[in-house]
């Protein structure tokens, strides 16, 4: 199985936690942490909501193939175990984390699905290390590991 999570983040230095997850991710699956950040979407999110939108829509497209997961706070709510499904539906999945505007609705439409990992509105790091740690647990559940407990 291979998992990526394509997000439009800044880069710096890289969450400790996060790389604890994509380590304990590995043993279960190929996975890869990709942010498409540029000059471009920089720009266009100097210049508002729209621009943004389309720039990043422009910088995901490239990889809009297989099985497609958008993360936006109005997608579905899915307990654990519903998310664990996932890993049934294909051996190449792909997690798309939008930038500071969200997404635009033609690209949620060509995704697979839209989830949402909570209501609330998280800072990128944080949304990231929430998202791994649900693959990490998903993974668990999916391959009978003790780490899910209910």
């Amino acid at each position: 199985m291979k998992i990526m999570v394509y997000s439009v983040e800044r880069s710096s230095q890289r969450n400790g936690m996060i790389d604890e997850f994509l380590k304990m991710i590995s043993r279960f699956a190929k996975i890869e942490d990709i942010s498409l950040f540029n000059a471009k979407i920089a720009a266009a999110q100097s210049k508002g909501a729209e621009a943004a939108q389309k720039s990043y829509t422009q910088s995901f497209e490239p990889y809009l193939r297989n099985y497609t997961l958008a993360m936006d706070k109005n997608g579905e709510e899915l307990d654990s175990t519903e998310f664990s499904k996932i890993f049934e539906e294909d051996a190449d999945i792909r997690f798309f984390i939008g930038g500071a505007y969200g997404f635009e609705k033609p690209f949620l439409k060509r995704t697979k699905r839209v989830i949402s990992l909570s209501r609330l509105t998280y800072a990128h790091k944080i949304a990231k290390l929430v998202l791994f740690e649900q693959i990490y647990r998903g993974l668990c559940i999916k391959n009978n590991h003790p780490y899910h407990k209910e």
